[in-house]
C-alpha cells in the first residue's frame, strides 16, 4: 500500500487537488478549445488502434515464437525486447530516420504516393512499435501452459482447426490478452519521446496530447498542463474501467464454460 500510494495514489491526488484548486469551470475552458480535443482525439483514437492492432499480431507473434522453431527464433524472440531497452527518444529518432521521404521505408512508401513520417500514419507506426512487446509477452506464459491435449481432444472429436481455436483457445488467450492489449493502450496514451520526433507536430494534425502538457509547462501554465492532464485521467480511466469490465466477463465466461 506504501508503494502504491507512493507511485499511484499520490500523484494522482495531486493532480485532481491542482484541478480542484484551479477549479472545474476553468478546467473546462481550457480543455474546451479546438486545439485541445483535437490533441486529445488523435493521441487517444491513435492508441487505440495500435492497441488492436498489437492485440491481434502480438497474440499471432507470441503463438509462432511458443509453438514453432525455426532458423532465427531467437532472435525475432529478443528483438520483441528492443522496445523495452530503447530509450523512448532514439526510438524515435530512429523511426524518423526510417520513414522519412528520404529515408529506406519512407523513400519506398513516398513511389506510392504515400507519405508516412510527420503524419499520423507516422505517429501510429511509433505506437505500434513501442505498444507490440506488452501483448506478446503478457500472451507467452499462457500460451506455454496450453497443453496441446486439450487440441487433441478436441480434434479427435471432430472439431476442425477453426472452432477449436475459438472455443477452445482463444478464451483461454482471451483475459491475458485482454491486459496486453490495455497495457499496451495506456503505454501509448502516454506516449511521448519517441512520437515527437516522427509527428511533425503540426496542431489540430499532429499534435498529441502529452506534447500539448509539455508545451503549458514550457509556458508556465501550470493550471493549463494539469487541467489537460485531468482530462487524460478520466478519459483512460473510462477505457481502462471498460477493458476491465470485458476481463470480467471473459474469466466468468471461462468458468462457466
Amino acid at each position: 500500500m506504501t508503494m502504491l500510494s507512493l507511485v499511484v495514489i499520490l500523484p494522482i491526488a495531486a493532480l485532481l487537488l491542482k484541478g480542484a484548486a484551479f477549479g472545474p469551470g476553468e478546467v473546462w475552458r481550457v480543455v474546451n478549445t479546438e486545439r485541445t480535443w483535437a490533441a486529445l482525439s488523435l493521441s487517444f483514437r491513435l492508441s487505440l488502434l495500435a492497441a488492436l492492432f498489437n492485440l491481434v499480431f502480438g497474440v499471432l507473434l507470441a503463438w509462432v515464437l511458443v509453438r514453432y522453431r525455426f532458423p532465427g527464433r531467437s532472435l525475432l524472440n529478443a528483438a520483441v525486447d528492443l522496445p523495452f531497452a530503447l530509450p523512448t527518444a532514439v526510438a524515435g529518432i530512429a523511426l524518423t530516420a526510417l520513414y522519412a521521404p528520404n529515408g529506406v521505408f519512407g523513400s519506398f512508401a513516398r513511389e506510392f504516393g504515400v507519405q508516412i513520417a510527420y503524419t499520423q500514419l507516422g505517429i501510429l507506426i511509433a505506437l505500434i512499435f513501442v505498444g507490440l512487446p506488452f501483448v506478446t509477452r503478457t500472451v507467452q506464459p499462457v500460451i506455454e501452459e496450453i497443453e496441446r491435449e486439450a487440441e487433441e481432444a478436441s480434434a479427435t472429436l471432430g472439431a476442425d482447426r477453426l472452432y477449436t481455436l475459438r472455443r477452445v483457445i482463444l478464451p483461454m488467450l482471451m483475459p491475458a490478452a485482454l491486459t496486453g492489449f490495455a497495457l499496451a493502450l495506456a503505454r501509448s496514451v502516454g506516449e511521448y519521446g519517441s512520437v515527437i520526433f516522427i509527428a511533425g507536430n503540426i496542431p489540430l494534425l499532429t499534435e498529441i496530447a502529452p506534447l500539448l502538457i509539455v508545451i503549458r509547462l514550457e509556458e508556465f501554465d501550470y493550471d493549463g498542463a494539469a487541467a489537460i492532464g485531468i482530462a487524460m485521467l478520466v478519459i483512460s480511466f473510462a477505457m481502462l474501467l471498460a477493458i476491465n469490465l470485458v476481463q470480467i466477463w471473459s474469466r466468468r465466461r471461462i468458468g462457466f464454460v
